[in-house]
């Protein structure tokens, strides 16, 4: 397997609470990994501690390459996050948000990007003088995701991207993300959605109290009886 990111032995928290005790995990370069698990099993944390968002202790490997657990050198790595509530600058517009998330290169090239951002998310362009706080949360959610590909990140994570989301406007949002995958983008996606979410992805981690319990190709996740009955209802 080509693994674009590997993670042993990660531990993280918040003050003297620890939330990760322990966590592996694989990426296989040009793959959807979903990370699965109940509220609370610290699959945020996981990606907050991935981009150095909060103190980590353990070994994460980029391409092979130790990963720092600095945002900046995270982000320069080429690691996009997408976190959970968007995050956006709510009293900016939407090309102003894309613009920021393309400060690093050149104008045109800037120019280039948002173009790109906006013939994958239609709306965007409509709405590019709008400001983001004044978007709906699909619409936001679209801005938050284009804000990350500005960067051309070779390894995108996505928290809950369809968290507060009409049924119809998750089914969109996750045909982008299977379109992004499409296109050779490596995801490691969170997501609420667990049948949805194991249907897009490769491989599967289920998370429970900040340990991997299982994992594998995420349909045979999605098959397992416990996973069923956990997070699917099914108690057949």
């Amino acid at each position: 397997m080509s693994v674009g990111l590997a993670v042993r032995g990660l531990r993280a928290g918040y003050g003297g609470t620890r939330v990760l005790d322990g966590i592996d995990l694989d990426v296989a370069a040009g793959t959807v990994t979903a990370v699965i698990g109940p509220n609370g099993a610290g699959k945020t944390t996981l990606l907050k501690a991935l981009s150095g968002l909060i103190p980590r202790t353990g070994e994460v490997r980029l391409d092979d390459t130790p990963l720092p657990a600095e945002p900046a050198a995270v982000v320069a790595r080429g690691l996009g996050h997408v976190p959970e509530g968007r995050q956006l600058f709510a009293q900016m517009t939407v090309a102003e948000n894309l613009e920021l998330g393309g400060w690093h290169v050149a104008r045109t090239e800037r120019a280039a990007r948002a173009d790109a951002v906006m013939t994958l998310f239609p709306r965007l362009r409509e709405r590019h003088r709008q400001l983001a706080g004044s978007m709906s949360g699909g619409e936001q959610q679209m801005l938050a995701i284009g804000r990350a590909l500005m960067r051309r990140p070779r390894l995108l994570m996505l928290d809950e991207p369809s968290l507060g989301l009409a049924p119809r406007l998750v089914d969109e949002l996750l045909a982008t993300v299977r379109r992004l995958h499409a296109d050779g983008m490596t995801i490691l996606l969170v997501e609420q959605h667990v049948a949805k979410a194991l249907a897009l992805a490769d491989h599967a981690y289920v998370v429970e109290r900040g340990r991997v319990v299982t994992h594998g190709p995420a349909r045979a996740v999605l098959e397992s009886p416990e996973v069923r009955a956990a997070y699917l209802g099914d108690r057949a």
